[in-house]
């Protein structure tokens, strides 16, 4: 399954797990600052839905939409617990497979659109989804859903695996822990993906569709398994935002968000499977850092953004693991923690 990853690389991960489920727990225990729990939970599952949009990208198609299956994603789940009593459990990945029916239903028309026309369209997506939350009667229109219950306990054959979240002393530790193992599940599903014969294909529809078809790729076919598991990977990152906060509002997820996710992947290395992970947390911690700019605050941000995107084209992951060539078809064909070779 990963046998291109090299023993510098599977160092790398075991530096990067140690980290984030031993390092960081130890250094907010050891600092009191318990509230940094929320903030890099929140950056481990919109990386998450930033990742499935980094997916899209792979295929040449611009996504401008994900927080549209986000907010289903948390909609649906909000829906199955407090009002079918689900279980958070089972809730979760209905919620993502709920977010990629939706998205089989819109790709199968807009999928044949390319470039700016595509952008375009799944743009007003997420406005789409706000609008027909405020409508609905389950959703309770601009009320929202709130008091989402905390995921219960987990138990196989008697065994507890995974305690109940409202009967532990630090709940906002169980979803940091939590947050990072589906971004870990999550990435190492998007390595696999990117590393197999479905990522190979995607490749060559990335430099040619036409060719790609004429050599028998089914290419609407790819394209509709690639934006349905984008949007899984968004139903999911919204699910868990709603039973965070434990409550989903028609404008938990909104156009900015989806906007958002998209300068993730720009600004972390679109030829990199991690970039959008890093991109995700610079961008969040970015933003909160810059609170104390008060009203100059989006005018210094959205400056940084533009001259970081003008010095480094390929993504921040480039200052590290460049390549020769310098846009994007290029730089997706590199290796390493990227997509091709693997080394």
């Amino acid at each position: 399954m990963f046998n291109n990853v090299t023993s510098k690389q599977w160092m790398g991960l075991a530096a990067f797990l140690f980290a984030i489920f031993v390092a960081v727990p130890m250094f907010i225990a050891a600092t009191g600052r318990t509230d940094f729990y929320f903030t890099l939970t929140m950056v481990a599952l919109l990386s998450i839905a930033s990742g499935g949009v980094w997916l899209t990208f792979y295929i040449g198609r611009i996504n401008i939409g994900q927080g549209a299956f986000a907010l289903a994603g948390a909609y649906a789940s909000a829906v199955m617990i407090t009002k079918f009593s689900f279980s958070f459990w089972l809730a979760l990945p209905l919620a993502g497979v709920f977010s990629a029916l939706v998205a089989v239903l819109i790709g199968l028309p807009i999928l044949r659109l390319r470039g700016v026309y595509f952008a375009m369209i799944t743009l007003v997506l997420t406005e789409v989804v706000k609008l027909t939350s405020l409508a609905l009667d389950i959703t309770n229109g601009a009320r929202g859903i709130t008091n989402i219950p905390r995921p219960d306990g987990l138990s196989v054959f008697g065994l507890t695996i995974i305690p109940d979240f409202g009967a532990m002393e630090n709940p906002k530790l169980g979803f940091y822990y939590l947050a990072c193992v589906l971004m870990v599940l999550a990435f190492a599903t998007l390595y696999r993906i990117v590393n197999s014969r479905l990522g190979h294909l995607c490749r060559s529809m990335q430099q040619n569709e036409e060719l790609a078809s004429s050599i028998g790729v089914n290419i609407s076919h790819i394209r509709l398994i690639v934006f349905a598991i984008s949007s899984f990977f968004g139903g999911i990152g919204g699910a868990m935002v709603a039973s965070l906060t434990q409550s989903v509002y028609p404008n938990t997820f909104q156009v900015k968000d989806s906007v958002d996710f998209m300068l993730n992947v720009f600004l972390g290395g679109l030829g990199y499977v991690f970039g959008p992970m890093l991109g995700t947390l610079v961008i969040y911690f970015g933003w909160d850092l810059l609170f104390v700019a008060k009203e100059f605050q989006l005018l210094i941000y959205s400056t940084i953004l533009i001259i970081l995107m003008l010095i480094l084209p390929n993504g921040i992951l480039s200052l590290r693991l460049k390549k020769p060539g310098s846009d994007v078809a290029k730089a997706a064909d590199a290796s390493g923690l990227e997509l091709k070779e693997g080394k």
